[in-house]
């Protein structure tokens, strides 16, 4: 199950939301092995497109150092799909890489509402887990 703030929900659908029709994507880090998402971290889709998202390999290579650096992991790994459910294609499939991860997709098909779904992935297989979102970790 992913336990997250409601402030950081707010965060990925606004970035959603901001990018689309493109997909938005970017992670939110929180301490090794803690599996808590805590700090927000909207990245670039390189690819600009509304059906494919990869990180900037920069930016990448950044994020990730400065992770290491603060004995961070990427506890969430988020993207938007614009004009699908939110749930992993198989190229989100064959490209997820953190083991750790929750993968959240947000749909933004529909311009009023959007679709938020959480899985896990690892060796190819899918697994969809529950999301509760809470105002804060101390309530959960």
């Amino acid at each position: 199950m992913l336990v997250i703030k409601a402030e950081l929900v707010d965060a990925m659908v606004a970035h959603a939301r901001a990018d689309h029709p493109d997909e938005a994507c970017g992670i939110i880090a929180g301490p090794e092995g803690s599996d808590r998402p805590e700090r927000f971290v909207a990245m670039i889709n390189a690819e600009r497109s509304p059906t494919f998202y990869r990180f900037d390999s920069g930016e990448h290579f950044r994020v990730w150092r400065e992770l290491d650096d603060r004995d961070e992991e990427a506890v969430v790994v988020y993207h938007s799909h614009t004009g699908t459910e939110a749930y992993p294609s198989r190229t989100d499939i064959s490209l997820a890489s953190e083991p750790n991860a929750h993968y959240v997709l947000i749909s933004t098909r529909d311009p009023e509402r959007h679709e938020l779904r959480s899985y896990r992935i690892l060796d190819g297989e899918v697994a969809e887990e529950p999301v509760r979102i809470v105002p804060d970790y101390a309530a959960s």
